[in-house]
């Protein structure tokens, strides 16, 4: 998967729990992160990568 698409998934996903571009909480780390964690859920469950993306952001925003 190419990440720049994953990493504008997360964005976007970010965006519907009332982020903006300015308060996107994540850096550079946070997104390799995310994204290596989406890649190895995908490639053990080929689970639809938009829900994998939700779950993911999702638990990372509520630790």
């Amino acid at each position: 998967m190419d990440k720049i698409f994953i990493e504008k998934m997360i964005r976007n996903c970010l965006y519907q729990y009332q982020h903006t571009i300015d308060s996107v909480p994540l850096s550079k780390e946070d997104y390799t992160e995310l994204y290596e964690r989406i890649m190895d859920i995908h490639k053990q469950d080929q689970t639809d990568l938009n829900e994998i993306i939700q779950d993911v952001v999702y638990e990372y925003l509520t630790q």
